[in-house]
């Protein structure tokens, strides 16, 4: 049986690098939000208490929050004083949440999956935390996870910029993604001191505030090596929906849908396709498709919302 869980997911973010004038964790991965595909995750996960912690132009985020068709809590961070802070304002929700797991996670790192958080929680569950890990071919600009000598407890996470030229060639790095129990994060918490650099409150102190205390804190490693990927411009965000419309063209090729050239054919993810439907270059199908089975769809045809019956051919 899988243990009770809550999930706070951090979109504070202002994205200024994205050059848009909305929050970064709105930016769209195959026509879905950033932020929606990690709830999506989340609650595939059988997780539905979900607070998202906002920040710049949080009536953005809030707006969009409100299209869903379920609830989602909010709170706000009014300053960006780190991720300890942003930790911080969903005090109330933590509370409220007292005796369960809770899961900490970025809203702009899309590739998260319900089965990574499903594993997370039975590896964890007798853990005050688990750091979920990647291991990644380019790991600069991460922070490094150094294991004790049982190969399970988290020794210490190093970020780039204090790690010596041996620890940098590690490659399994913090993906941002924890889980805690939740008694034992509101209470080390309320230890965090900010940084006498930068006058911010990180996430990552309360690991080594839980180890002082004696608690136990592990790492476990992703399968998934993409769930540390996320968007700070436009450039990674172009990289995120490449990485997600191969996944998904692959994914129908392997149900039986015939795509003989993949040029700009972008399939959303809630699009069904029936089998031996062949889909033709320039081909966009997007929000609830349905397109069923022996169809021949294209080239350069663009489907939104639509159902298309077995055998039908659709032309530009």
């Amino acid at each position: 049986m899988q243990q009770s869980a809550c999930a706070v997911i951090l979109a504070g973010g202002e994205g200024k690098r994205m050059k848009s004038d909305r929050p970064k964790v709105l930016a769209e991965v195959l026509f879905k939000p950033l932020i929606r595909w990690v709830i999506d995750a989340v609650r595939k996960a059988g997780i539905d208490e979900i607070c998202v912690v906002t920040g710049s132009k949080r009536e953005y985020v809030e707006d969009y929050l409100h299209t869903l068709p379920f609830s989602v809590r909010t709170a706000f961070q009014s300053e960006r004083l780190g991720t300890g802070h942003a930790v911080m304002t969903a005090m109330e929700f933590l509370k409220q949440n007292s005796g369960k797991s809770v899961l900490i996670l970025n809203g702009d790192a899309p590739f998260i999956t319900a089965e990574t958080i499903t594993s997370v929680l039975e590896a964890g569950k007798n853990s005050a935390c688990t750091v979920v890990s990647a291991e990644v071919n380019n790991p600069f600009g991460y922070g490094r996870i150094l294991r004790k000598e049982d190969g399970v407890s988290l020794a210490a996470i190093v970020e780039e910029k204090e790690a010596t030229d041996d620890i940098r060639k590690i490659r399994e790095v913090n993906s941002g993604v924890y889980c805690f129990e939740t008694d034992a994060l509101t209470d080390a918490l309320g230890k965090l001191s900010p940084s006498a650099i930068t006058g911010e409150y990180y996430l990552t102190d309360t690991i080594e505030i839980l180890q002082k205390s004696g608690r136990s804190v592990i790492a476990y490693r992703a399968e998934n090596a993409d769930s540390v990927l996320g968007a700070n411009d436009g450039l990674q965000l172009t990289q995120l929906n490449e990485i997600a419309r191969r996944r998904i063209l692959d994914e129908h090729r392997k149900n039986g849908v015939v795509i003989p050239c993949t040029d700009g054919v972008m399939i959303g993810t809630e699009v069904t396709i029936g089998a031996n439907t062949v889909i033709l270059p320039a081909s966009i199908l997007r929000g609830t498709t349905k397109i069923g089975s022996f169809c021949e769809i294209g080239p350069a045809v663009c489907l939104n919302d639509e159902a298309v019956p077995d055998g039908a051919v659709v032309r530009p």
